[in-house]
């Protein structure tokens, strides 16, 4: 039976099961898998609408590095939260939550059953199990840190973290400025640790069922994908697109797989050929790192893509 068969067989169930109740079905999985297409299948089937949870796709700017999926492979079907924002935006997390949970309660009362999909398992997160709020940081130690970032690299900030918070050094995505960003500059507003703010305490109740679905596949096949996936942007404009970038690199936004190591190329720290092997490398890694989050949390019923 195929992958598309087995999620519509069990979201049918989920929803005779509890009639009065809609659901959100979440489909997860890392970069490359194939989340667009089953989705897109998934709400003609179940003449819904999807709302995007990819923390890049918002921005308007940024099209070719982030893979947003096009209107051909949207095939009419309804998606929010691509093209919502522009890079010139603050944009985090804990407003998404807000926003995506507002539209949520209008796309109910027009659908019994809502597709949730991304990447990005914080904003997944954010909206399924809500998050920790945080303290109020002045903007000048966030631009502060951006600077160091720019000019010392992540490294310096990677090892700050390690003194000021060592649970979050142990927990953190190390390899994503965002998060290391984030984390060291709540150490350095506040004075406590990152850490410290993580109560672990559930989100109120959602008034929607949700359902959990992380699609994977075998890594030789997936990272395949992802290296035709690469070559694929390259051909469509990466570079001319990172090019239109650059007087915003700075943004958070920017400081990701895809973007930075383009940037290098321009900066002269690589040749072309090395900054395409380092774009395929990063990006196999970023799936990597994308699994490791995902298998974190225990409800996700994990399905073999096909």
């Amino acid at each position: 039976m195929s992958t598309l068969m087995e999620l519509i067989a069990a979201l049918e169930v989920e929803l005779t099961a509890y009639p009065s109740q809609p659901l959100l079905a979440v489909v997860a999985g890392p970069t490359a898998v194939g989340k667009t297409a089953l989705c897109v299948q998934l709400a003609q089937h179940f003449r819904t609408e999807i709302v995007s949870a990819d923390s890049r796709q918002f921005f308007r700017e940024m099209s070719i590095g982030t893979a947003k999926p096009t209107p051909q492979e949207m095939q009419g079907v309804p998606h929010h939260f691509i093209d919502s924002h522009s890079i010139t935006q603050e944009y985090n997390a804990g407003r998404y939550e807000v926003d995506c949970l507002a539209l949520l309660d209008e796309l109910f009362k027009q659908h019994r059953l809502i597709i949730l999909t991304g990447g990005s398992g914080l904003y997944l997160q954010a909206v399924t199990d809500g998050l920790d709020e945080l303290p109020a940081v002045d903007p000048a130690i966030r631009v502060q840190l951006q600077l160091e970032l720019a000019t010392l690299g992540l490294e310096p900030l990677v090892a700050e973290l390690a003194r000021l918070d060592p649970v979050a050094h142990s927990r953190i995505d190390r390899q994503n400025p965002q998060r290391v960003l984030r984390a060291v500059e709540i150490c350095r507003a506040t004075g406590q640790p990152f850490s410290s703010f993580h109560t672990g305490r559930l989100a109120t109740q959602r008034p929607f069922r949700i359902s959990k679905v992380a699609l994977t596949r075998e890594r030789e096949e997936l990272y395949h994908r992802i290296d035709q996936r690469v070559d694929q942007m390259l051909e469509a404009g990466l570079l001319e697109e990172v090019n239109s970038l650059l007087p915003y690199r700075h943004h958070n936004a920017l400081q990701t797989v895809g973007y930075q190591e383009i940037f290098d190329f321009l900066d002269g720290l690589h040749d072309w050929p090395e900054a395409v092997r380092l774009l395929k490398r990063n990006t196999r890694r970023y799936a990597k790192r994308q699994l490791t989050w995902l298998r974190r949390d225990p409800d996700y019923q994990w399905v073999e893509a096909k």
